[in-house]
Formats: C-alpha cells, sequence, structure tokens
C-alpha cells in the first residue's frame, strides 16, 4: 500500500467535525476519512452508535447542520 498526500476543500464547520471525531477516537485526519470512504465502497456504515451519539453532539458544539441531502448542492461562495 502506497500513500499520497492531498489537499482538499471541504466545508469549514464538516471539517471541524471530523478533526473533532479523530481526536475523540485517537487517529489521525486522514486515517479516520480513508476508513470513512473504504466502508462506504462496500456500502457500510463506518459508525456505530456510540460513535453516532458522539458525532451529534459534535455537530451541535461546531455548528454542522448540513445533511447527505446537502452533498451534491455545495457551491463556493
Amino acid at each position: 500500500m502506497q500513500r499520497t498526500q492531498t489537499g482538499l476543500r471541504i466545508e469549514r464547520n464538516t471539517l471541524k467535525v471530523l478533526k473533532g471525531l479523530a481526536e475523540y477516537l485517537d487517529m489521525s485526519l486522514g486515517d479516520l476519512v480513508e476508513g470513512i470512504v473504504l466502508h462506504a465502497f462496500e456500502g457500510k456504515a463506518p459508525f456505530g452508535p456510540e460513535t453516532l451519539a458522539k458525532i451529534e453532539q459534535l455537530k451541535d458544539v461546531y455548528g454542522l447542520t448540513l445533511t447527505a441531502g446537502d452533498a451534491h448542492r455545495l457551491e463556493e461562495r
């Protein structure tokens, strides 16, 4: 396996939640994103109930109101 450094654009509050979750799970942001993607590629849910509850807390803290329905409608300002 070979990993590559990349830059990507992501909504600010989404990134804050991801960073908070990575810290909570004691893993790097890259490992978290990679795990989410690999689960999605197989049609599997990446998180159990406890982690989903933590995500909801982090969303409240960082004001993340976006949902999956917003995913393909985001526009740059």
